[in-house]
Order: C-alpha cells, then structure tokens, then sequence
C-alpha cells in the first residue's frame, strides 16, 4: 500500500481513536472509565503484538523492554490523563491541545540545540501551535455560564466551566511531548519495530493491572459502555500500525507527516457531526492557528 494511503489511514484511524474514546469515557458516572479504556488500549496491542513476534518476526528481549520502559510510561500516563480529560471538555477542545505535544519537543529542541536544529517555517509554526493551545484556553476559561448553556443545547453532552477541564488536556500534552523527546533518544540505539512491540506490552501489562483493580473492586463491565472502548482501542492501534509504515516512506514523508499531524481537525468534524459540538467563533479561530501550525510543524519535520 502506497504511502499516501496509509498516511490517510492513520489520519482516520487516530480521530476515529479520539471519537470512540470520548464516547467510553464520557460518562461522569463511571469514576473508573479511564482504567476500562486502559484496559481495553492494553489488551488489543497486547493482541497486535503477539502478532507481531509470532508471525511476523519482530525480536524482542527484556532488555529491550526495560529500555523503552521510561517512553512506554510517559506515553501511557498521558494518554491515561487524557481518557479522564474527556469527561470535561468536547472533544473539539481536547483534541487540538493534545495534539500540540510536537510544538513542545520544537521547544525543547531549540533550548538544547539553539536554532541551528529548526527552520524558520517550524519556528513560526510553534508560535502558532502555542498561541492557538494559549488562547484556547484562554477563550474557553473566559467564556460565561450563560452563552456556554447557549451554544450547548442542541449537543449530546453539556460541561460546566472547569480549570480541570483544561489542565488535563494540558498535561497529556506535556507527558507525550516528553515521551516524544525520550523517543528520539531512545530510537538511537532500539530497532524502531521491536521499541514498537516493547510499547504495547507494556501497555498490556497496564492494561493487565487496571483490570486487577477492577476486579477487586467488583466493578461492572457493560456491553454498551465498553463498545465504544475497544473500537477507540483498534482505531489506536490500526493508527499506529499505519503511521509506522507510513512514515517507513523515507522519501515522502514531508508529505505523509502533515497528513497524519492534522488527525485532530478530523476529530473536531467528528465531534461536530456526531457529538452535535458547537463552539464559538473565538474557539475556532484557536483551533484554525494551532492546527495551521501543527501542520507546518508535521510538513516541516524531517528538516532542520
């Protein structure tokens, strides 16, 4: 399959993986959908990567493991927080905000490596990415009770104005920007399928825990609730398993990046279309700035 059409595969893939996960983690009543949605996350990568080691061959050790474990944690964690984000915010908020962890490892590249390391397309585009996710905030915080109760009527779910609801999203960013970063520390010197495989054991075995716990404490698993989990669970893994081939591509990935990196403009359409989310115009202007610039950011990242 051509690169273009796995670079549109993960993009669907992964705003279909944002749809799904809003829908099993919306309920406020579950306090323990975050660890369901972990559960479910765990057990289909759990799936893939035995698939992975018994037919198609990837190698895998502890020592490997042990040596993606710090990425595999922070990935893990964030993505935890952002299942528990989801229960107070749309998905049209969200979704843009943890997306913008590329415009932090920008950052951070450029405080270790000075400005020799970024071009001045991806040095605007982290300007537009941070103050798109700033003013996101700052809009949605701002905005009154009254025209929130207003442009939420006809939506499935209403939300309340919460700084939770943005510090959550907020720290997803910051843990998977981190783990980006560690990423490109640890690929070094780790094969990228095996460091592939190592993640989503340890996601297994999270996932493994979580259910531990659920079980302990007598919690219930309904059809209907858990539905949503595990398609937003193959949604994520089919991603992943699309951008790694996507971007194996090594001569188009200057194209096939900005594809995949404007996944969260498709998962506000979702949330527009099926969640009947309604933002103002100030909401998505934000949004419009953050993903211009985390498209610049994807088109832009394999130069320097």
């Amino acid at each position: 399959m051509s690169w273009f059409w796995l670079s549109i595969l993960a993009l669907i893939f992964w705003s279909g993986s944002d749809f799904f996960s809003k829908l099993g983690c919306v309920d406020r009543s579950d306090r323990v959908s975050h660890l369901k949605m972990v559960v479910a996350v765990g057990l289909v990568m759990g799936l893939h990567a035995g698939w992975e080691i018994f037919i198609g061959g990837v190698e895998i050790s502890p020592a490997v493991l042990l040596a993606y474990l710090p990425v595999s944690l922070l990935y893990i964690f964030s993505m935890a927080l952002g299942y528990i984000g989801l229960r107070y915010i749309e998905l049209s908020i969200s979704s843009p905000i943890c997306n913008s962890s590329g415009a932090l490892v920008a950052i951070v590249t450029l405080a270790t490596a000075g400005l020799g390391a970024i071009n001045g397309w991806q040095l605007g585009a982290v300007f537009l990415v941070c103050a798109g996710v700033i003013g996101l905030g700052f809009v949605e915080y701002q905005e009154d009770d009254a025209a929130r109760l207003a442009r939420q009527q006809r939506a499935n779910y209403q939300y309340a104005k919460s700084f939770l609801a943005i510090l959550l999203p907020v720290l997803y960013c910051l843990l998977d920007a981190a783990g980006t970063y560690a990423d490109s520390l640890v690929l070094e010197t780790l094969n990228e399928d095996s460091a592939n495989v190592a993640y989503e054991l340890t996601f297994l075995t999270a996932g493994l825990v979580c259910l531990a716990i659920l079980l302990i404490r007598r919690e219930k698993f309904t059809l209907r609730q858990e539905r949503p989990k595990y398609l937003g669970a193959l949604c994520e893994t089919a991603g992943q398993f699309a951008y790694i081939y996507a971007l194996a591509d090594t001569e188009h990935v200057a194209m096939s990046a900005p594809i995949i990196s404007a996944y969260c403009l498709v998962s506000v359409i979702w949330g527009h279309i099926f969640l009947k989310e309604k933002l103002s115009w100030k909401h998505y202007l934000m949004i419009a700035v953050a993903v211009v610039g985390i498209v610049i950011l994807g088109l832009f990242d394999e130069l320097g």
